[in-house]
């Protein structure tokens, strides 16, 4: 890993454009990046213009031949990681003693699970409703149809003549 290369530049930046702006800040050519990864130059071309994604195989050779993680190839800095408030946190954690450190772990694991659970009863609500929602109509025409069905008029013949 080179730990003195200022990922700075490459913030906002998706996949292809990463991709070539690694090779260049390493001096290095498609032909040599290619060389170095054990794949085909036309696959690194294909990946820097987007025409190809790469698969995890490929990005861990990616990764080792630009001597950087898969994450610095994949995301942006600070893109995976926690905001600096909990980053702050974090750290201090590091102080903590392994009882001290085990708690806070089961407490963000609570946390955790507790949130997931919430985005599923969420997404199941609302899957629920948009499911209600297209049944709505179709019982709504079905009652209607009923309905006209039970309120047939009256054919002149068997009208009733009113006394004169």
């Amino acid at each position: 890993m080179v730990s003195n290369f200022d990922h700075g530049i490459f913030f906002n930046m998706n996949f292809p454009q990463r991709l070539t702006q690694l090779r260049k800040a390493r001096g290095l050519t498609q032909q040599g990046l290619a060389d170095l990864a054990g794949i085909h130059m036309t696959q690194v071309q294909r990946y820097e213009k987007g025409d190809a994604q790469p698969t995890l195989e490929m990005i861990r050779k990616l990764s080792k031949a630009l001597s950087v993680s898969s994450d610095g190839l994949l995301f942006d800095e600070g893109e995976r990681g926690p905001e600096d408030a909990l980053r702050l946190q974090f750290e201090a954690s590091q102080q903590f003693d392994d009882d001290d450190r085990q708690i806070a772990q089961a407490v963000l694991e609570g946390l955790i699970l507790k949130h997931q659970a919430k985005q599923h009863v969420m997404r199941s609500m609302s899957t629920q409703r948009s499911t209600a929602a297209s049944k709505a109509p179709t019982s709504s025409a079905a009652r209607s149809s009923q309905a006209r069905v039970g309120t047939r008029s009256r054919s002149p013949a068997t009208a009733r003549k009113s006394p004169r």
